[in-house]
């Protein structure tokens, strides 16, 4: 039952995109196109979760035995960094469609502060291994909800006759605003 509640808070009540802002610049950037946004969500999915399992072990394993817990947040940047270098190989050999699709936003991954935010909230909220994964992989989900969310509207609002000033920009923002203010409708599910 905990990991149900880990699932259905991480990906609806505390969705780490729409509730706690992290990882908005692949938001906005990559939300243009629904293909172009499942294949960020993957990408970041495959890192997030990676990244959480690899960090939490070496948190627990190697930084707090040797009494360097304040080095948290510098080597998860650097195992981040890794992994996502590890991915845009593994892209570039494996679909190189989706590779010239993600452009200058796979690197982006590695700066993408909601990788590094869930890594930091497993540790944070006391998780072990498992339900740090779990924690993880629910957050992927939830970046990618909303951000396959905000791309299909986005195509459709491409169509839709706006006035000049709101098209682009701002007219993403808004968007996202209010889809942040429909996801906050969750709140009361879970205690």
């Amino acid at each position: 039952m905990e990991y149900i509640l880990i699932i259905i808070t991480a990906v609806f009540i505390n969705n780490i995109v729409l509730a706690q802002f992290l990882g908005i610049c692949p938001f906005l950037g990559v939300s243009n196109k629904v293909t172009t946004a499942v294949g960020m969500t993957g990408a970041v999915a495959f890192v997030m979760v990676l990244a959480t399992m690899v960090t939490y072990i070496i948190y627990i394993y190697v930084l707090v035995p040797l009494g360097i817990g304040f080095m948290q947040t510098i080597t998860y940047i650097l195992v981040i960094a890794s992994l996502v270098q590890m991915v845009e190989i593994i892209l570039k050999k494996v679909s190189q469609s989706l590779y010239q699709a993600l452009g200058i936003f796979l690197p982006l991954i590695t700066t993408n502060c909601a990788v590094l935010g869930v890594a930091i909230l497993v540790i944070k909220k006391d998780y072990n291994l498992i339900e740090g994964v779990v924690f993880g992989a629910s957050n992927a989900i939830g970046f990618g909800l909303a951000l396959v969310i905000l791309a299909g509207i986005r195509e459709q609002l491409e169509l839709a006759d706006l006035p000049k000033a709101m098209k682009g920009v701002p007219i993403s923002l808004i968007t996202a605003g209010i889809l942040a203010l429909a996801f906050m409708g969750f709140t009361g599910i879970v205690k």
